[in-house]
């Protein structure tokens, strides 16, 4: 599968299937790859766009923190489906990849036809808890700093240990600091303005992503909630059957143009 010159980095990127466009962002230190239990299911009757984000996986690690935000890696995205060809798509997230559907559809709500959000947040509200939020950010920069990727891959479990490997640590670094680390208060403060179908998704047993799934389905107008049992924070991962069949039952209610 190719990579793709956008917002002055080179991305990889993969597309499965033909059909309506849907997109899937990954969680922070995964990649393309955590989306291939949905793979065979999606790409059936959808054109699935999955992705590395920059400074991860096989997409380009720019060295300067200067080149990571929220706002750039929201740039990534409408640079790749502006290149793919995709007026407007199905957008989603888990985790990491979740909060940057979420800021992509507040930014380009014209390219989003709906949104899910899987096992993620929509920032803080409160200053104390996003200080103590970017605090931990800041300790996995110092251990990718210290430690490089070596750090994560032993600290996850035998299915991520390869992937954690495929990083580049500054990429890594970069991303934990300017991207997931939070630095407003924008995506909170406008979930009332989403107005399109949106699905909010959590695993039973992701304990810190419980009350977040509950604010954002109560504050973003109509969302529907569901929560997947026996399933942590990789969702997709953990409980695979319902999961892609809560998709597939979302998906189906939007009655989306064929091809």
């Amino acid at each position: 599968m190719p990579k793709v010159k956008v917002n002055d980095i080179d991305l990889y990127y993969e597309v499965h299937g033909e059909g309506y466009p849907v997109v899937f962002l990954h969680g922070f230190t995964a990649t393309h790859a955590m989306w291939q239990p949905q793979v065979p299911v999606l790409s059936r009757e959808y054109r699935f766009i999955i992705y590395d984000a920059r400074g991860h996986g096989q997409s380009e690690s720019p060295s300067s923190p200067e080149n990571y935000s929220a706002d750039i890696v929201v740039e990534d995205l409408f640079q790749l489906l502006g290149t793919l060809g995709v007026e407007k798509a199905v957008v989603g997230g888990l985790s990491m990849g979740g909060y940057q559907s979420l800021r992509f559809c507040l930014s380009h709500h014209q390219m989003v036809t709906a949104l899910i959000t899987m096992d993620t947040g929509p920032g803080y509200r409160n200053p104390t808890r996003m200080q103590q939020w970017n605090r931990q950010q800041e300790e996995r920069v110092k251990l990718l700093e210290t430690q490089g990727v070596q750090a994560l891959a032993a600290n996850a479990g035998e299915a991520r240990r390869e992937i954690s490997l495929e990083h580049n640590s500054v990429g890594l670094a970069n991303m934990a600091r300017k991207v997931v680390a939070q630095h407003d208060y924008w995506v909170i403060e406008n979930l009332d303005k989403i107005k399109v179908p949106t699905l909010v998704l959590v695993g039973e047993n992701d304990t810190a992503f419980l009350q977040a799934a509950d604010y954002m389905s109560k504050k973003i107008p109509g969302a529907q909630h569901v929560v997947i049992p026996e399933a942590g924070h990789a969702a997709n991962l953990d409980n695979i059957e319902t999961f892609n069949k809560t998709i597939l039952d979302f998906l189906a209610k939007l009655n989306l143009p064929k091809g």
